[in-house]
């Protein structure tokens, strides 16, 4: 079984490879390659995770080389779990994705350009989790960093350049500070591999130790949008097309949340920054939600509750308890799941009425039933309506934080109060707006929407319009409606035009669906996905069986 962990890696790289040298000939089995991948992968990840389960951590040292020269993959129990939960919503992502690109006629680019970076960010994402070495976790984090620049600029457009170069800007940094913890580290223990480290961290000095966890929790910071380190999240991730931003707000933030939880458990148990990060994550609840009531875009309304609901995770790692780390990885799993699929949501939205302006929305609940359907029930698990995994997640949080007694512990617990109730809010305020209201004058149409009032619209009459026909009616920039201040415009994936029609495509509207379903099952799953995360906890702060699994002692 330990021949399996790093096929989640190798499967997508060897695709790509396959990929790019077809070239966008053969699209239909293009297509099933990257679906067939994926869900390759989605099986291998579910395996890992019931053999880490039963047998306890798995690990392989690539080449047959031992620690501290060679590279050692891990699968433990959270590793499995993140693998499994990733691997099931970028498999969707990808479907939807499918379904967008046919759906505009843009025969080249999603094949030749973004499906091969969507695999390689697949196989940084997977190298991440399953990382037992810092040096590995930054070679993961710099291929999602390389995948994920392609992903954000696809198109070429200003809006998605001027967004792609100040996330590219903030991940440079986030990348050189993460060398530099990497180098004092090795330069104080004499590896990088997490198992050694366990060990000889405990012999350096008090001093040196926190610094070493401070930089590393900045790296980690940035990459999950802990405030004040979020600042970049609400002005990258809305431009670009919804696919793209459901899988970067769903998957790439969590990444740093997984290695807080790794770092921090594994080799700073009893960390000294625990105050520290129970500050970072009340600031972040608190101000991403304020955030989120301001905004009436539905993208960055969902862009700030994503920087948000990143303090609950933070919260549990904080507190360093059994039950706020299973808390905090049941909500990990939970906020992936979820925040994908209301991504997903607002690209339908966007492809149905050609914005996701909410001021210039409305009765999307008589008109598309189905729409408002998917959009409810993620939207009140996001809230934390009981009984949905939302609610299991702050639930166990929030009793970590009143078994702990202290005072930031009860500070945070009314924090998380708080910030639910305003999610609660943000989420009724957009079903108001966006559904339930009657449709604001002149916002009925199909057509092709332009992304800046300075494109020219295509004059060809090709009637590449996804169904609306011919006689259309564009809606949204270039159509002469006046464009609200603050609003965001993206763009199918060519970046020019998105391709507005009434009727949806299925394999989006499937895919969404299909989202929400894994979101239900969760709930449906509870009690033995908290069991099995009260599980992975215990093995977390035992530290033990990774060490023993790696070191083989």
């Amino acid at each position: 079984m330990n021949a399996l962990v790093p096929l989640p890696v190798l499967l997508p790289l060897c695709v790509t490879g396959l990929k790019l040298a077809i070239g966008p000939r053969l699209q239909r089995f293009q297509r099933f390659i990257t679906l067939a991948v994926l869900g390759a992968v989605l099986v291998l990840s579910v395996l890992l995770m019931v053999a880490a389960d039963r047998h306890g951590p798995l690990s392989v040292h690539l080449g047959d080389f031992a620690p501290p020269v060679g590279i050692t993959l891990v699968a433990d129990r959270l590793a499995g779990l993140m693998l499994t939960v990733s691997s099931a919503v970028t498999l969707l992502v990808n479907l939807y994705s499918l379904g967008q690109g046919m759906a505009d006629r843009d025969d080249q680019t999603p094949v030749g350009v973004f499906h091969p970076a969507y695999l390689i960010l697949v196989a940084g994402v997977s190298c991440t989790f399953l990382s037992g070495d810092l040096v590995n976790l930054y070679v993961g984090f710099e291929i999602m960093l390389v995948a994920s620049f392609v992903l954000l600029t696809i198109g070429g457009t200003a809006t998605r350049i001027r967004a792609g170069s100040t996330y590219v800007i903030i991940s440079l940094f986030s990348s050189v500070l993460f060398l530099a913890a990497i180098a004092m580290t090795y330069s104080v223990a004499g590896t990088v591999n997490f198992a050694q480290l366990a060990g000889r961290l405990q012999e350096v000095p008090v001093g040196v130790r926190t610094l070493l966890e401070a930089m590393l929790l900045t790296v980690f910071a940035i990459k999950a949008a802990v405030f004040p380190l979020a600042a970049w999240l609400p002005d990258s991730y809305p431009t670009a097309p919804a696919p793209v931003t459901a899988v970067f707000a769903g998957l790439l933030t969590k990444v740093g949340v997984y290695s807080m939880l790794r770092t921090q458990t594994l080799l700073f148990p009893g960390h000294r920054l625990g105050d520290l990060l129970m500050l970072a994550a009340l600031a972040s609840m608190v101000i991403g939600i304020l955030g989120a009531v301001a905004q009436t875009d539905l993208k960055r309304v969902l862009s700030f509750t994503l920087i948000s609901h990143i303090g609950y995770m933070v919260f549990g790692i904080a507190l360093a308890g059994r039950g706020s780390i299973a808390g905090a990885i049941v909500y990990v799993a939970h906020h992936i799941t979820v925040q994908t699929t209301l991504f997903l949501v607002a690209g339908l939205i966007e492809r149905r009425d050609g914005t996701t302006e909410l001021t210039r929305l409305g009765g999307l609940a008589k008109t598309a039933p189905l729409l408002a359907v998917l959009f409810f029930v993620p939207a009140m698990n996001l809230a934390g309506i009981p009984p949905f995994s939302g609610f299991i997640g702050k639930l166990g949080l929030m009793r970590a934080g009143v078994d702990n007694g202290g005072g930031w512990a009860w500070a945070l617990v009314a924090g998380s109060a708080a910030t639910s109730l305003l999610t609660l809010y943000v989420m009724a305020k957009v079903w108001n707006l966006a559904f339930w209201r009657d449709a604001p004058p002149g916002s009925e149409g199909e057509g092709r929407v332009l992304e800046s009032a300075e494109d020219e619209p295509d004059d060809d009459g090709d009637g590449r319009d996804g169904g609306a026909g011919g006689d259309t009616a564009a809606t949204g920039a270039g159509s002469g409606l006046p464009e609200p201040a603050g609003a965001v415009v993206s763009a199918g994936f060519l970046g020019q035009s998105i391709t507005t029609t009434k009727r949806l495509p299925w394999p989006m509207v499937a895919a969404t669906g299909a989202a929400v379903a894994l979101g239900l099952l969760y709930t449906v799953l509870g009690g033995p996905l908290t069991t099995f995360t009260e599980a992975a906890a215990t093995e977390l702060l035992a530290r033990t069986p990774y060490i023993e699994a790696v070191l083989g002692r």
